[in-house]
C-alpha cells in the first residue's frame, strides 16, 4: 500500500525561515534510511504560501487570491507537481484542471529546491520552477465518489499532453480521510486519531510518500517523521 505523510507549516516557515543545518541533516538521514529500505517513493518541501495563490472556482467563475493564505479548511484531496515558467503559467494549468473538476478550490505553491535552502547552487539555465497544485477535499471526495468517465478521460488527456510538453511531473490522489490517521504532538505526549478528519486549518509544509503494509505501519513511520521534522501535526493518508 502507498501512503503520504504530510507535516503542517508554522509561523516560522510562513515567514520564510530557512531550515537549520541540523534539521537538514536529520531529515536527510531519515530519507536516506527510508530510501535504502526501499520504502521511500518521493517527498518535497513547500515554500511559504506568500509565494503562491489560491484559486476558487464556482459556477464557472475563477477567483484568484494572492498568498499568504489564512488557514480555513485545508484538507487535501490530492495534488499535482508541475514545472512552469511562472506562477501565472501554473495558474493556467490549474485552471484547465478545474474545468474538468467543476467547483473546486486549489492552492498553488512553489516547491522548495536544494538551492532555495543553500544545499546546492542553482542551475545556470533552469527549465522552469516546480509548483504544487493542491486540490482541496469536497463532500464528494470525502465520500469516495469517483470521477465520471468523461472527467477521467479529460484529465488523462491533460496529463498526457502536458507531460509530453515537460510541464506535468506527477499527480497523486488521496483516498478519503476516513482511511487516514492524524498524529499530534500534545502536552500529554504524541496522540493518534483515526479519520475522518472533520477539519484542519494548518497548511501543508512538506510530505513524503512511502510504502507500508498497513495504516499502522505508515503511522509508525509518521511518528518518527513527526519527531525528525519537529512538527506539531502530521497526517497520514492512503493514496489511490
Amino acid at each position: 500500500m502507498t501512503f503520504i505523510i504530510m507535516h503542517k507549516t508554522c509561523a516560522a516557515w510562513e515567514a520564510g525561515a530557512l531550515p537549520a543545518p541540523d534539521l537538514i541533516a536529520r531529515v536527510g538521514a531519515m530519507l536516506g534510511e527510508l530510501s535504502a529500505a526501499g520504502v521511500l517513493l518521493g517527498g518535497e518541501g513547500l515554500r511559504a504560501s506568500s509565494e503562491g495563490v489560491r484559486l476558487i472556482f464556482s459556477d464557472g467563475a475563477r477567483t484568484i487570491v494572492p498568498g499568504p493564505f489564512a488557514g480555513a479548511n485545508e484538507l487535501p484531496a490530492g495534488f499535482s507537481i508541475i514545472r512552469a515558467r511562472s506562477l501565472d503559467e501554473a495558474v493556467e494549468w490549474a485552471t484547465r484542471q478545474a474545468r474538468v473538476l467543476d467547483d473546486v478550490e486549489i492552492d498553488i505553491r512553489p516547491v522548495t529546491e536544494p538551492w532555495d535552502i543553500g544545499m546546492a547552487p542553482p542551475p545556470p539555465n533552469p527549465a522552469g520552477q516546480r509548483f504544487m497544485v493542491l486540490r482541496k477535499a469536497t463532500g464528494a471526495t470525502e465520500a469516495g465518489t469517483a470521477l465520471t468517465t468523461p472527467q477521467r478521460t479529460q484529465l488523462s488527456r491533460l496529463i498526457y499532453e502536458t507531460t509530453k510538453a515537460g510541464t506535468h511531473i506527477t499527480t497523486v490522489t488521496m483516498r478519503p480521510s476516513a482511511r487516514g490517521r492524524r498524529v499530534l504532538n500534545d502536552v500529554e505526549g504524541v496522540l493518534m486519531f483515526d479519520g475522518p478528519f472533520v477539519e484542519t486549518k494548518e497548511l501543508i509544509a512538506g510530505y513524503i510518500i512511502v510504502t507500508a503494509a498497513s495504516l499502522d505501519g505508515a503511522a509508525a513511520l509518521a511518528r518518527r517523521y513527526l519527531d525528525v521534522v519537529g512538527a506539531d501535526e502530521v497526517d497520514v493518508r492512503e493514496l489511490e
